[in-house]
């Protein structure tokens, strides 16, 4: 290789072989900060990882972020990362190509648990307003999760325990592991279709990591999704998931749900007889009130004696009948003697001084209007002088040139003021 001459791209290679064949950058664990973390379209995230004194570029392929990155990385995170390192022969530059990464000192699936909880919870996933109530006397109670182990024993026995004449059905899934989560969207979608009044969704107890799929976010919108009232009854009493938070109602235990779904039927046989021993008694107290109520009514006098109700009546009828008599009697003499002095009055007897009176009145007033009427006037000597048609009553109202109409009894002179 001394006298050889090697192109950029042939030295990247064998620099990228060898780091390759090196046994100790295959599954190498680094531990620094996170920084200008960032994911692009393609799905690929891309990053810097660093301490104090020094810096590495790294990235994460979509395939292996949706196989074991379970929360999203941010700046300024302290974390773990696991994977190897390899030249980028293009760049010449070395780089930390990561298969895991975890968070220094918390785990990710807490990690996860934490980012989903808090983006659903603001999106209103959580909130009381949409949660639905759980049906007190249920026909059908669905139940979605393994068809074996003591989860599914537990619920089926306490229901049967409890409210034999319920019907219930199990939809069979898994309840851990990578397909378990699809699967729980499937049979919830599917019981939706058995016209169900709950749906118990659940399991067991477990790690973390196996209660997992109930921290799926596709599982969780399933169940807020879901037209049938959800019990989330996951893991242990201590256990909380992602599922507990957006169902309906959530259980400590499976045994616990199945309390929650089905009353006890002991206790409802108990308030039944109770409801019909307080009917029979309500209605046994209003016969005997109202029994009471018949006896004394029936010892009034009036049903011992019904005939004095059309007595008392008549009594009244009577009275009415002679007040009417005596009020027409009294109308009728009073009409007659108005008439009477009518036909005697002084008026009636001499009509003619009627008019006269009236002419009298119309004579003097017709004196009155010749008294003041101007042309009587005239007739004595005197005359009108009118300028343009009106009275002229001061010789200051004309001036000289203006023409005047002169008015005499017998005429009018046309005149020129010199």
């Amino acid at each position: 290789m001394e006298n050889k001459t090697f192109t950029v791209s042939e030295i990247n290679s064998y620099i990228n072989k060898k780091m390759k064949f090196d046994s100790n950058l295959k599954n190498i664990l680094i531990k620094g900060e996170l920084s200008n973390y960032k994911t692009f379209s393609s799905g690929h995230s891309y990053f810097t990882l660093k301490d104090e004194k020094s810096q590495i570029p790294g990235v994460m392929f979509k395939g292996m972020k949706d196989r074991f990155l379970k929360f999203e990385p941010k700046d300024g995170m302290k974390v773990i990362i696991k994977g190897k390192i390899e030249v980028y022969e293009k760049d010449g530059k070395y780089q930390l190509y990561a298969t895991k990464i975890t968070e220094d000192g918390i785990g990710e699936l807490y990690i996860a648990y934490e980012q989903l909880k808090k983006k659903l919870e603001k999106e209103g996933l959580f909130d009381d307003a949409h949660k639905k109530e759980i049906p007190k006397y249920p026909k059908r109670v669905g139940v979605v999760t393994a068809q074996t182990g003591a989860a599914v024993r537990d619920i089926i026995t306490t229901i049967r325990k409890r409210y034999p004449i319920c019907r219930i059905l199990v939809f069979s899934t898994l309840v851990q592991g990578n397909q378990a989560a699809p699967q729980i969207v499937r049979q919830i979608k599917r019981a939706q279709n058995f016209d169900l009044d709950t749906l118990i969704v659940g399991r067991g107890g477990g790690s973390i990591e196996d209660l997992w799929p109930f921290n799926e976010e596709i599982v969780a919108r399933e169940i807020y999704a879901c037209e049938i009232p959800v019990i989330s009854a996951v893991g242990h009493e201590i256990d909380y998931t992602i599922s507990d938070f957006v169902a309906d109602r959530r259980a400590p235990t499976p045994t616990g749900a199945a309390v929650i779904a089905v009353p006890d039927i002991n206790e409802v046989k108990n308030n039944v007889n109770q409801l019909s021993t307080r009917i029979n008694n309500n209605i046994n107290n209003r016969i005997s009130e109202n029994k009471t109520r018949l006896e004394h009514i029936s010892q009034k006098q009036i049903f011992k004696n019904p005939e004095t109700i059309y007595e008392i009546k008549g009594m009244g009828l009577d009275s009415l009948v002679s007040k009417l008599n005596s009020a027409s009697k009294n109308i009728i003499f009073d009409n007659r003697t108005k008439l009477f002095k009518l036909e005697n009055s002084h008026i009636l007897k001499n009509p003619a001084e009627i008019t006269k009176s009236k002419r009298e009145v119309v004579l003097r007033n017709i004196e009155k209007l010749e008294i003041l009427n101007p042309l009587d006037t005239l007739k004595r000597g005197y005359t009108l002088a009118k300028a343009n048609g009106k009275v002229v009553s001061s010789a200051k109202e004309v001036n000289s040139g203006d023409e005047l109409d002169i008015e005499f009894d017998d005429g009018i002179v046309n005149t020129r003021v010199i």
